[in-house]
């Protein structure tokens, strides 16, 4: 028997749910790799906070990349490792040499945008699919990711007034 089998889960069901998440995982490495150079990079304004805050992001990337790969064994797939294969089907595209940090927010606002959209489609396959435990992951990571976009969009935003 298979995983997806005791988990009274049709094969057939969550292929597309297992494509999403190959997908997500290709996507969530090359982000990783960014906030990376991010956290090396960004100098100027906003260094202390910016570099505490990449350090804080990428280990949480680390994180999901484990979570959304264990999870695409658990449904029967087998999650890619390459990195040479990553960047063929990543939406997310490698990024280097930004040492704005200004630059560095509005490029993780756009990725985390991108990332927001295809974990909600992966949320809608997986309910559709009755994956409960993709759900509750997608689910989770929506919560803490809107919340994100809230506080990167309010630190990116000029509104102080001078005297």
């Amino acid at each position: 028997m298979k995983t997806v089998d005791y988990l009274h889960l049709e094969g057939s069901k969550v292929n597309n749910v297992v494509n999403g998440l190959q997908q997500l995982l290709a996507d969530y490495q090359v982000y990783y790799s960014n906030l990376r150079g991010f956290h090396w990079q960004v100098t100027g304004h906003g260094f202390f906070m910016l570099h505490s805050k990449f350090e804080e992001m990428y280990d949480d990337v680390a994180e999901k990349v484990d979570e959304i790969a264990e999870r695409i064994l658990m449904l029967g797939g087998v999650p890619e490792n390459r990195y040479s294969e990553y960047l063929k089907v990543s939406e997310v595209k490698e990024i280097s040499g930004v040492t704005c940090g200004h630059a560095a927010v509005e490029q993780v606002l756009e990725t985390l945008s991108l990332l927001i959209g295809k974990q909600r489609a992966i949320l809608s396959l997986a309910s559709a699919a009755g994956d409960e435990g993709t759900v509750s992951l997608m689910s989770d990571y929506l919560k803490e990711q809107e919340k994100l976009v809230w506080m990167l969009v309010a630190y990116s935003t000029n509104t102080c007034k001078k005297d």
